[in-house]
């Protein structure tokens, strides 16, 4: 039995030798080792000796606007090619026709092409043209048959303009094959720049292919402004050689904080200051709607470089002071905790251990050198009781004539809580009361700028997409005529519906109202005729509902000959919501001519009614300037705190433009990089990692150290009161493990004592 309990002994002070891998001297050390890193950041983020010269937001907002006109060109190339091949596939289906004919109808329903031909493949004989002289000479019609042959190519004039070729066939039995030819320029299609803002279209070298927004020389009046227009050319042609090089670059390889979902490269660039402007660009290359999808335009190559002049603001948001002292309070408080916990927890606990493996060595002569605080004072007051018991005192005898009482009222725990309260006294200002950003913040022009034209650029977007759809449905309704039969009618729907995602049904009505042909989803009820008129129109597109889940869009054109017969098209909502989701400009709205929301880029209920403060500037940007209404924009402070928000009506020519619809946007402020939300930002972060490094360290050594220093103070007692059956076992292979284990040691060698005298075990009750 001796000899059993001495290789016990030896077993387990053999694991009390081992290296300390847990236990309190790690969360003391990653709590360290985290207070110094906050420091650091806190010192870094927030202690900058000045700010950016451009604010964040600004150059994001740059980088939205390229991404804007990529869209809106890469969207007209590949809806002119489209529209051309569609277009010569309607005519080679019907009766042959004359080249004249064909190009007199394409002008007729389609006004964006500068030049049209029909050039005779076989001979390479001109048979008809309209508009300016098209670069037919360009094209080499023996690789037409070839992969790739119509694709769309960009020629260079001699007087150093491009144009942009689109190709189709016509071909009918009989006849030789005809090549339909349609140029047109790379300039963009319903973008507002604003003043002082300029945009190009560049190749993948760099070159610029377009431009606009930059007055020529001989339209400015002073030397100055002529300086000026040179200085703008040549940082222009600077951003075109970067973009150019970081166009090159794979997408996902290139992406920077706030660029948003766009499929393609993107980015913004700084230039040169002038006079105390700063010129800042935004590139984004032409790409599909998804990634990884090319079409028509994506593989021409083309890259959009937005450039404008931003004032630069000298003065700065804090200094360097700020950052220092938040930085040094977090090291005089942290050292403070940690000090605190070495002295009080660590330090005692430690000696604890040693005096524990002492006991157990045989070391008896010296009494226990006891704590003052908390538990490790009443393990150590066990220990010293259990000494004398280990020389022959009897169990029970009073408590050694310390000075400290058995149970101390501040334990170990509250020592952590007060630990905690120093670091939680430096992390809550910083995350409820230090730079805090109020409705005074300094927004600056060009953001509120931005919101406006870039609204201004999407509600023309939508208007053009509406347009279009219409100009499919006067191009089919002309090509059906009067004698097409509703099988082929049938077909040619189908195949427009295809092309074209924007339709939820196409469908064509007779003057009686019966269906003659439909393809897509079944059309919904349309409005009777007045007397004397079987048009259900009023307008070529209308609305035909004022409430619903979902608003029913239709357009509307006659087809000729048939006696009142029209083909219809109801638009899909969800193509127009799509046509509307563009980061960097919040929550967007389309409403009617009454304010109601017919579609939006985030959750909404159709027809119900804007914000008062929105619907009073939707109605003030209706108010006609000079000869048509204008887009506007306008920033908000309020308790709520700040926000801009932009307005744009439709404004331009096509069916669309009496719907009298109009495009709203709006954001708060506080989501953009602007100087003063960004310092509240890494303000409200550093006070968030203070308060998630004082819950995890501490919360660490409470549940390794405290709550199982606590369990043993109690056991430790009560074998120093006489309990010699409850065998105390480790739960941590740490320091309080340690003690326990020689706690353990020391009961054991209290029973062999008493075996030894013939006394009989003591218990509790």
């Amino acid at each position: 039995m001796a000899a059993s309990s001495a290789k016990r002994r030896h077993k387990v002070r053999r694991r009390a030798d081992m290296s300390l891998l847990g236990g309190i001297r790690p969360p003391i050390a990653v709590l360290s080792a985290l207070l110094l890193s906050l420091a650091g950041i806190t010192a870094l983020g927030l202690g900058r000796a000045s700010q950016d010269p451009v604010p964040a937001a600004v150059l994001t907002s740059q980088q939205h606007f390229a991404e804007d006109g990529a869209i809106a060109m890469r969207a007209s190339i590949d809806e002119s090619a489209t529209d051309l091949t569609r277009t010569a596939g309607l005519f080679s289906a019907g009766d042959p026709v004359s080249p004249d004919a064909v190009l007199d109808k394409i002008g007729s329903v389609y006004q964006k092409w500068m030049g049209t031909a029909v050039v005779e493949i076989k001979s390479g004989r001109m048979l008809a043209a309209r508009g300016e002289n098209v670069p037919v000479t360009a094209v080499d019609t023996s690789k037409l048959a070839g992969q790739d042959g119509l694709s769309p190519r960009m020629v260079r004039l001699q007087n150093g303009e491009t144009r942009l070729l689109a190709l189709a066939l016509l071909s009918w039995p009989d006849r030789p094959q005809q090549l339909l030819i349609a140029s047109s320029s790379l300039r963009f299609p319903g973008i507002s720049l604003g003043q002082f803002r300029s945009i190009a279209v560049i190749d993948s070298e760099g070159r610029i292919l377009s431009s606009d927004g930059i007055p020529e020389p001989e339209q400015v009046l002073t030397d100055l402004q002529r300086d000026g227009v040179k200085r703008s050319n040549k940082q222009l042609k600077a951003f075109s050689k970067i973009a150019a090089a970081k166009a090159a670059q794979h997408p996902l390889k290139t992406k920077e904080p706030g660029s948003g979902g766009f499929p393609g490269v993107s980015g913004s660039l700084l230039g040169d200051s002038f006079e105390g402007d700063r010129s800042v660009a935004g590139y984004a290359t032409l790409t599909g709607p998804q990634p990884g999808e090319g079409t028509v335009a994506t593989a021409l190559g083309l890259t959009v470089v937005a450039m404008v002049d931003v004032a630069v603001d000298p003065t700065r948001v804090v200094g360097p002071l700020f950052g220092l002292l938040a930085a040094a309070a977090v090291l005089l408080i942290g050292g403070l905790a940690v000090a605190l916990l070495l002295g009080t927890v660590q330090r005692p606990l430690l000696k604890l251990f040693l005096e524990s493996r002492r006991l157990t060595r045989g070391d008896l002569t010296r009494p226990v050198t006891v704590p003052r605080y908390g538990e490790a004072a009443r393990i150590g007051q066990a220990l010293e009781r259990l000494r004398r018991q280990l020389l022959g005192e009897p169990a029970g005898t009073a408590a050694v004539s310390s000075g400290a009482s058995r149970r101390s009222r501040f334990g170990t725990r509250g020592l952590v809580v007060v630990c905690g309260i120093l670091l939680l006294a430096w992390s809550a200002p910083m995350l409820l009361l230090f730079n805090r950003a109020d409705s005074t913040v300094a927004v600056p022009e060009q953001i509120i700028s931005d919101q406006r034209e870039r609204t201004d650029t999407l509600s023309d977007r939508v208007r053009r997409a509406l347009n279009e759809g219409h100009a499919d449905l006067v191009s089919v309704s002309s090509l059906i005529g009067d004698r097409t039969s509703p099988d082929d009618m049938k077909k040619v729907l189908e195949r427009t519906r295809t092309e074209h995602v924007r339709y939820r049904s196409l469908y064509v009505r007779a003057a009686d109202g019966t269906i003659t042909a439909r393809a897509g989803e079944s059309p919904h009820r349309l409005p009777a005729g007045d007397k004397g008129n079987d048009k259900p129109f009023a307008q070529p597109i209308n609305v035909l509902n004022d409430s619903g889940k979902e608003p029913v869009i239709a357009g509307y054109a006659e087809i000729p000959g048939r006696d009142g017969a029209a083909v219809i098209g109801e638009f899909r909502i969800d193509f127009i919501n799509s046509l509307l989701k563009r980061p960097g400009l919040g929550q967007i709205r389309v409403v009617d001519a009454e304010r109601r929301v017919l579609g939006g880029n985030t959750g909404y209920l159709a027809f119900q009614s804007l914000p008062k403060r929105l619907d009073e500037l939707a109605t003030g940007a209706n108010q006609k300037t000079g000869l048509s209404a204008r887009a506007g924009g306008v920033m908000y402070r309020d308790g709520d705190g700040v926000q801009i928000a932009g307005a744009a009506p439709f404004v331009g020519g096509g069916a669309a433009k009496k719907l009298g619809w109009t495009v709203v946007s709006w954001q708060p402020a506080a989501g953009l990089a602007i100087p003063e939300y960004s310092l509240q930002n890494r303000t409200v972060l550093s006070g968030l990692l203070g308060i998630t490094a004082a819950a995890a360290c501490l919360g660490w050594l409470h549940i390794v150290v405290v709550r199982p220093l606590r369990e043993l103070a109690g056991k430790a007692e009560a074998l120093a009161d006489g309990d010699r059956r409850t065998v105390l076992f480790p739960h941590h292979h740490d320091e309080v493990g340690a003690v326990a284990r020689s706690l353990e040691l020391v009961r054991q060698q209290l029973q062999e004592q008493r075996r030894r005298d013939g006394a009989p075990l003591a218990g509790r009750n």
